[in-house]
């Protein structure tokens, strides 16, 4: 499931400017959550080139007859 962001663009004078706080309070959790995964998704394609996995996983396949 992949969401998107409307992005929107507001020019205001600097002394009108309203902090960020106040406008993700009227957003819905779900608007939150979303946005805080592209930001999460961004940052790991940054940082990493990719998408997070899981860590390799080693079994051992045959062990040592200790007795």
């Amino acid at each position: 499931m992949e969401t998107h962001i409307e992005k929107v663009v507001t020019k205001v004078n600097i002394h009108q400017q309203t902090n960020d706080f106040a406008y993700w309070q009227t957003q819905s959790y779900q608007a939150r959550l979303a946005a805080l995964e592209e930001i999460r998704q961004e940052y790991h394609r940054w940082r990493y080139g990719a998408e997070p996995r899981l860590q390799r996983v080693y079994r051992i396949v045959r062990t040592k007859d200790l007795s």
